[in-house]
């Protein structure tokens, strides 16, 4: 009886430490996305936005819950606007009541985070699906190809853990569509 006690013991003191190292890297994500608005949060991996509908990203933006302030920063590529300036955690890049589809993103860790952890994205794009995996502030999607994103996804990713990336990521070209469509 009392090995089974001990061993219950141990086991749930494993479980509360498990939920609490996860509890400190707890973020969402947002997007805006064409006739719908704002969707709701998607947690690590999820997916934001429509597939196989044709509704273009207009805005994202991302949450993360922690005593540490300035974890995350992003970015945006817009239509006839280009890359915007970075943001912050919980602030909203891209645009709103514009109709300017998003057409590509940058999002990269800082300060304790970024040397703990990988973080991951990428873009399901018009007329080409998912790209691969951008990682630590590389760009994913498209620009210059007139494409619109319609969904993303987020994963953060322990420092070192193998990940397997896809394709590439992002595509530029200018005045045509990409070779891969």
């Amino acid at each position: 009886m009392k090995k089974i006690f001990s061993f219950i013991v141990f086991a749930l003191f494993f479980l509360a430490m498990q939920s609490s190292s996860q509890a400190a890297i707890d973020f969402n994500y947002q997007v805006h996305v064409q006739d719908i608005g704002w969707t709701g949060p998607v947690y690590n991996g999820g997916v934001a936005g429509t597939t196989g509908q044709s509704l273009r990203l207009e805005a994202f933006v991302i949450h993360m819950t922690d005593d540490y302030e300035g974890m995350v920063e992003y970015c945006a590529h817009v239509q006839d606007v280009g890359w915007m300036d970075w943001k912050e955690t919980g602030e909203v890049a891209g645009t709103t009541g514009r109709e300017l589809r998003l057409e590509a993103v940058r999002i990269k860790l800082i300060g304790r985070y970024a040397r703990k952890y990988d973080i991951y994205y990428r873009a399901h794009v018009q007329d080409g699906g998912w790209l691969g995996w951008a990682k630590n502030g590389e760009p994913a999607g498209t620009a210059g190809a007139g494409l619109r994103m319609e969904a993303l996804q987020i994963q953060l990713v322990p420092k070192g853990k193998n990940f397997n990336r896809g394709g590439s990521p992002f595509y530029q070209r200018e005045n045509r569509r990409p070779s891969y469509i």
